[in-house]
């Protein structure tokens, strides 16, 4: 008699309620759990990346790059460091509570079931700041264990492992990951000095999660989970640390009324030296500290589907947010002592209420979505004094300031035959200052940017029409678009050093001050497309994204008017080829960003880069793999960032990596 053959392991991808009717008349792109878990040490940001249109502020990635530059967003939206796309994992917004970047080594993608990108504005469920659409990462949740080990260049080591086990009733999965390098000097060759070295990392973090049943039709998501990540940016005083707690509780009725209700709490701490140098680059010296920056985040949210019928979805729910948040720093130092002490944050919180309606009827499907939110911006401070004296130099608190904002979304789509969709929307979206923007100023080597208490919430407008096409193994998605972004902030130019300018005190010669002020608008208009096609062991799949951003604007930033803002190309492509078959798999991925600018008066020029990355997998035994892959392959030029005293800063060179994979 033959033994039973074992169980399949349980699988829970998505425990929360299914995904909206009214989503399939957006544009919509999916990492799915195959190519997450396969990622090994590669960054969730890298992952992004390959998504047509996704684009983060700056072309460094998480390893290297200063964590407060980490803002992701769609649609070449760029110009600013906080985040204009929403992303969200199991629901709960991500950005940072003070500063809106995004702290990319918290996630794992080996923890991940899928994630999702959804263009455009327009999306009520989840809270303001969805400007140019949303991420939405989903955990997986699955008994068995899972676990990758690597070793890469510049004596770089990674390692992740996930377990899920039976426990009362439900899915108990703890995971953790961890990991480490040496680093290389960011700054290029040609303008590097003796002061110049690598830039060490390690990082690393952990979840405890249970997903199951606790009634008839009703499920609980208990989450628990944190981070721990260190840099240094190839100088000496350039370290930095981030550490986080999450928390969260979902609760999620499958009944006839279904429902969802989430509560979750945030707590984020950061510290970071910044340096100066010398102009033959032989010495370095501190020039500011932040030696506290805690963040503090609370929420809620709660959504209700009625029964309306068939081919018909109505949600109806509402959300909140708090965050507070402060930057304590030893903002200037003489001959390499602090002289001043510096304090600066507030509150910020919003709260609303959203309605959606979708309609299907034979090949149509209409949609439409409304949501109304209250702002409030309270206890802005920003204080300095003498640190020898302890004398108050300035004492300056910010009036309250709250009001009200709208979010909605009208959409239509038609299916003509077995193969194409036609889809069509229009939207409108807002984004909060984050408190950073508002509050803090700050000091990027010899450029120095004020803050501005009286910055708007950014307010978009825009529409796009789209098609889909699909045939046996073979898709085609193409959506053009046009946003309106009204009130955008930006570091506006205006003046060069040496000087003493408001906000930010003196700026030697070669430096520019800035501040932080609302645009006019950013109008976007573009083309984004992804294509796929399967055949047997082989996949094939492309995106191409293009965009034509231009500021327009007056007044004190009249200069601006027509340029391209900061940080956004004007093209973005990538493609992939992959074979696999009996456990054995060999992919190539190449990417290309176009021209850019650095900074906001289009001078300081980002060229065009391509990259190619490759990865290979071999059986060795059941469950266990040999893995190689390879960043940047061809070691090519990639520039993210550029000084106004021609110092200029790359992003990863070639990286060549070796592990063992076990999934059983």
């Amino acid at each position: 008699m033959q033994p039973a053959p074992p169980p399949p392991d349980i699988v829970i991808t998505a425990p929360a309620l299914p995904e909206p009717a009214g989503e399939r008349l957006l544009g919509v792109s999916r990492i799915d759990e195959k190519r997450l878990t396969e990622a090994g040490g590669e960054g969730a940001e890298q992952l992004l990346r390959e998504a047509a249109g996704v684009i983060l502020f700056r072309r460094s990635d998480a390893r290297s790059g200063q964590p407060t530059s980490q803002g992701v967003t769609l649609r070449a939206l760029g110009g600013n460091a906080a985040s204009r796309a929403l992303l969200v994992l199991d629901g709960v917004p991500q950005a940072d509570p003070f500063g809106g970047w995004i702290n990319w080594p918290a996630y794992d993608p080996a923890t991940l079931a899928e994630v999702r990108i959804v263009r455009g504005g327009g999306a009520v469920t989840n809270g303001p700041g969805a400007l140019a659409g949303t991420i939405e990462m989903t955990s997986l949740s699955a008994r068995g264990f899972s676990g990758t080990v690597e070793a890469g260049s510049r004596g770089a080591l990674f390692g992740s492992g996930r377990a899920g086990l039976a426990a009362g009733g439900g899915t108990l999965t703890l995971s953790g990951y961890g990991g480490r390098g040496e680093g290389f000097v960011p700054i290029e060759a040609a303008v590097r000095g003796p002061a110049d070295r690598a830039s060490p990392y390690a990082f690393g973090g952990g979840r405890l999660r249970w997903v199951g049943a606790v009634g008839a039709r009703l499920t609980l998501e208990a989450m628990a989970g944190g981070f721990d990540d260190r840099r240094e940016r190839g100088l000496a005083f350039t370290e930095n640390r981030t550490r986080g707690l999450d928390g969260s509780l979902r609760l999620v009725g499958r009944g006839r009324w279904a429902w969802s209700a989430l509560a979750y709490a945030q707590r984020r701490s950061f510290n970071s030296s910044f340096a100066g140098i010398d102009r033959a680059r032989t010495a370095a010296f501190r020039t500011a500290l932040q030696y506290d920056v805690p963040g503090r985040s609370y929420g809620w949210s709660v959504e209700l589907r009625p029964p309306l019928g068939e081919g018909t979805e109505f949600r109806l729910g509402s959300d909140g947010r708090q965050m507070r948040g402060r930057s304590d720093e030893l903002a200037t130092y003489v001959a390499g002592v602090a002289t001043r002490d510096r304090r600066s944050g507030g509150e910020a919180d919003h709260a609303g209420l959203f309605a959606e309606l979708t309609r299907r009827n034979g090949a149509l499907i209409l949609s439409g979505t409304a949501r109304v939110d209250r702002w409030r911006i309270t206890d802005g401070i920003l204080r300095e004094r003498l640190v020898v004296s302890g004398a108050t130099l300035v004492d300056q608190r910010f009036a309250d300031r709250s009001g009200w904002r709208p979010t909605a979304r009208a959409a239509a789509g038609v299916t003509l035959g077995d193969t194409i969709e036609l889809r069509s929307a229009a939207y409108l979206g807002w984004r909060l200052p984050t408190l950073n923007e508002l509050f803090r100023p700050f000091r990027a080597g010899s450029d120095a940017v004020a803050a501005n208490p009286l910055l708007s919430p950014e307010r978009l407008r825009g529409a796009e029409i789209g098609a889909d096409w699909k045939q046996g193994g073979a898709t085609l998605a193409l959506t053009a678009f046009a946003n309106r972004l009204g009130r955008p902030i930006a570091n506006v130019t205006l003046g060069n050093g040496p000087g003493t300018f408001p906000g930010v005190g003196f700026v030697a010669a070669g430096g520019s001050y800035r501040q932080r002020q609302n645009l006019d608008r950013i109008d976007v208009v573009g083309l984004e497309a992804a294509a796929e096609w399967r055949r047997g062991a082989w996949t094939l799949a492309g995106s191409l994204a293009l965009a034509d951003a231009r500021v327009r604007t007056g007044g004190p930033a009249a200069a601006l008017d027509g340029l391209r803002p900061a940080q956004t190309s004007p093209v973005a492509a990538g493609a992939c080829v992959r074979w696999e078959r009996s456990g054995r798999s060999l992919g190539l991925v190449l990417r290309h960003s176009g021209r850019a600018y650095e900074d906001d008066l289009n001078r300081l020029v980002l060229p065009a880069a391509t990259t190619l990355d490759a990865a290979a997998a071999f059986p060795l035994a059941a469950g266990l793999s040999l893995t190689a892959r390879a960043e940047n392959l061809a070691d090519a030029r990639v520039v993210a960032g550029r000084t106004s005293d021609g110092i200029t800063e790359r992003a990863t060179p070639r990286s060549l990596w070796l592990g063992l994979r076990l999934a059983r």
